[in-house]
């Protein structure tokens, strides 16, 4: 990341609608499942599943996305790295936000129990 303010303008205006096909792609490819996708969704924002579907019909940018979700409290607890970056020293708040979704995205490809990614 050359400039991190330009990329998290970047992903702030990114659709979750246009980002949601390839997680749910990259967790099939693994043998894992929409439904569990949905689960960490859910466990993450508290979307359910009409919920999400309403935000990607009306193609809600992450920014609106995270502004609407009530992120869980053990949200905190996700760490490791992502996409090149340590998640827990991100500075910006969206983009922190964004990579605790990728990050939990990435464990259920990887064959991550549920409850360890659930961190309950």
């Amino acid at each position: 990341m050359s400039n991190p303010s330009t990329q998290d303008q970047r992903i702030a205006k990114m659709t979750f609608s246009s980002v949601y096909p390839l997680y749910i792609a990259k967790a099939e490819k693994k043998g894992r499942t929409k439904e569990e996708l949905d689960q960490i969704i859910e466990w993450l924002t508290g979307f359910d599943v009409s919920q999400l579907q309403r935000l990607i019909d009306e193609k809600a940018t992450f920014e609106t996305f995270f502004h609407r979700a009530t992120l869980n409290p053990n949200a905190r607890l996700i760490t490791g790295s992502i996409c090149g970056y340590r998640v827990e020293d991100i500075e910006d708040p969206l983009t922190k936000k964004v990579r605790y979704l990728d990050k939990l995205v990435d464990e259920l490809a990887k064959g991550k129990k549920m409850e360890k990614i659930l961190r309950r």
